[in-house]
């Protein structure tokens, strides 16, 4: 019995002794050495193992040169993996370490990327969507020099074109069921906070359509005006001119001129 401890006594302090021993190997690998091959991970596109190594550098190494440098790829290494919660809290304790970081926009184009490549088709939760528009807005908004800002509005107007697209949904559906009040303030809404998107003489078009039938012949000859007059071309103006009667469509002629065409009247 006495031996059988002795010799598992021994097994145990082996391994104590060789983890001791690697964890020492570790830490006397140079920073430069182990940045290297962080660098050589990530360009091998084995992600995981990169930004593993990266946060190696920054805890062995945290003053060193290679530290700052090493949380933002690790950051990316997570993005480029799919692990997107994971990079979104890396991103956040970069930003709040180094404000002044030379590449703190990078960082917050990053974060924003995260929320984007997570953006679902609009039958689903559209949380992350906004968290994509409020990310890009974000960067616009306190970098609007950099190079990253031309690519983030490209992709802001995406994300307000699908978020538009999600609330089309919601009032489809509500007129459908014959819920024209909710409907149409669905619709106000793509009108309102989404005018850049395509989704807008659609909206115009469905008031017309939800007026009708509550029986708002004038109010609905106004939008009908203000859809003929921003969209003259569209298949919705020419579907909403055919919901009016022969009255309403000489009103419509009548009227052009004194009648507020603009959208911002219609809010």
């Amino acid at each position: 019995m006495k031996n059988a401890l002795r010799t598992l006594s021994f097994i145990a302090l082996f391994f104590l002794c060789s983890c001791a021993s690697d964890k020492k190997l570790d830490e006397e690998i140079p920073a430069k050495d182990l940045y290297k091959q962080a660098e050589s991970a990530l360009q091998d596109k084995k992600f995981n193992k990169a930004s593993e190594l990266f946060e190696e550098v920054e805890r062995l190494y945290p003053y060193s040169p290679y530290a700052t440098e090493s949380q933002l790829k690790a950051a990316y290494a997570q993005y480029e993996e799919g692990n997107y919660d994971e990079a979104v809290l890396s991103l956040d304790r970069f930003i709040e370490l180094h404000p002044g970081h030379s590449q703190v926009d990078y960082a917050y184009y990053l974060q924003a990327l995260c929320y984007y490549e997570q953006i679902s088709d609009i039958h689903r939760d559209q949380s992350v969507t906004k968290n994509a528009l409020d990310a890009f807005n974000v960067l616009i908004r306190r970098f609007p020099e950099s190079k990253y800002a031309q690519d983030a509005e490209l992709k802001r107007d995406l994300t307000l074109d699908h978020l538009a697209g999600k609330e089309m949904e919601i009032g489809r559906y509500y007129l459908h069921q014959n819920q024209v009040n909710a409907a149409i303030n669905r619709f106000l809404i793509v009108v309102r906070n989404f005018q850049t998107t395509s989704h807008v003489p659609e909206a115009l078009h469905r008031l017309v359509e939800a007026y009708l039938t509550l029986g708002l012949k004038d109010e609905a000859t106004r939008i009908a005006a203000v859809l003929g007059h921003n969209y003259p071309g569209s298949k919705w103006y020419a579907a909403s001119y055919k919901l009016l009667d022969a009255k309403e469509r000489d009103n419509l002629i009548k009227n052009r001129s004194l009648l507020d065409k603009s959208i911002d009247a219609l809010l």
